[in-house]
């Protein structure tokens, strides 16, 4: 065999004389300007609130008083139980909404366009005053009570959040069923698998993908809307701060106390939401994100590669 020589490509070689090209960087000045502007502001907002007259001392004074833990606990439970009511309310108006029966999807057409046109505060008060129309709730020999007994404020609650998210959850559920291609019902179906089992076995695992994220977006809503029930005299967290307020003379640091707690919550859910994201993408995503601790752990490998080749 004989060795063949690769000559190098004439269009590759440079011509005689000529100077190589020096790239040189485009500056982009308004980064600088901006840059500088947001810094000013941030300082400027830090200086305002530290010249104020606020006793920062009682944040951390009141930060774990048990009233504040109990407040916690109840906006937690709340959001839970308002968003369970939700989640399985919206699953079955989404379910209605994309029904052939015109009755049912009517139905549940009108309650989406009610909840989703309605404040959330206004529904709670309206659940809250029913007792000024009617005096008792019947059902026969199932249940009889005064209406003011019964409607207790954890019901209202209850009632005001999860109702209402349970329109926004049927748009971002019939979002996710009209998601999966109609061939994988079609084929189900031809399979001999039920209308019912087709959307538990095959529609509802595929359409999770596109369900998940504006979910999670849904209980940090929900988290933060639950202080909207201090209107109807349940106590959670911001009641409490409130009222922690109001005792104590400093109502604004109580005020913040309670927005460091929601910011607490929230960025534990945050976190929670970002693997269940990445859970349910393993099956759209060849590769998926590194996860936080995956990016620290490949910059700390880097940092001491480096170290160890500067040796």
């Amino acid at each position: 065999m004989t060795d063949i020589e690769k000559t190098a490509d004439p269009a590759d070689t440079p011509p005689a004389g000529a100077e190589a090209i020096k790239a040189i960087p485009v500056r982009h000045y308004g980064r600088y300007v901006t840059a500088v502007i947001a810094i000013a502001l941030l300082v400027a907002i830090i200086y305002a609130f530290g010249q104020g007259k606020i006793n920062w001392h009682a944040v951390p004074d009141y930060f774990f008083d048990d009233r504040i833990m109990t407040g916690v606990g109840k906006t937690l439970l709340l959001t839970v139980l308002s968003m369970l009511i939700g989640i399985v309310g919206g699953i079955g108006l989404a379910v209605m909404r994309l029904s052939k029966n015109p009755v049912t999807s009517s139905i549940a057409w009108f309650y989406i366009w009610f909840f989703r046109g309605t404040p959330v505060l206004v529904q709670l008060f309206l659940w809250f005053n029913l007792g000024l129309v009617f005096e008792y709730i019947n059902l026969g020999p199932i249940y009889k009570n005064y209406w003011s007994d019964f409607m207790t404020p954890l019901l209202t609650a209850l009632l005001g959040l999860g109702l209402n998210e349970a329109a926004y959850m049927a748009e971002i559920c019939r979002a996710g069923l009209l998601a999966v291609d109609e061939g994988q019902t079609e084929a189900a179906h031809a399979l001999g698998m039920s209308h019912g089992r087709t959307l538990r076995r095959i529609v509802i695992p595929q359409a999770m993908r596109v369900i998940v994220p504006p979910t999670g977006n849904e209980v940090i809503n929900m988290l933060k809307t639950t202080s909207l029930v201090a209107a109807v005299q349940y106590p959670e967290l911001f009641r409490y701060a409130q009222d922690i307020g109001q005792n104590s003379g400093a109502p604004v640091e109580m005020y913040f106390l309670a927005a460091a707690w929601y910011l607490i919550m929230t960025s534990v859910l945050s976190v929670g939401q970002y693997y269940i994201e990445r859970y349910y993408a393993r099956g759209s995503s060849r590769s998926l994100p590194p996860t936080p601790w995956q990016k620290v752990r490949a910059h700390l490998t880097t940092f001491s590669s480096r170290k160890v080749a500067a040796a």
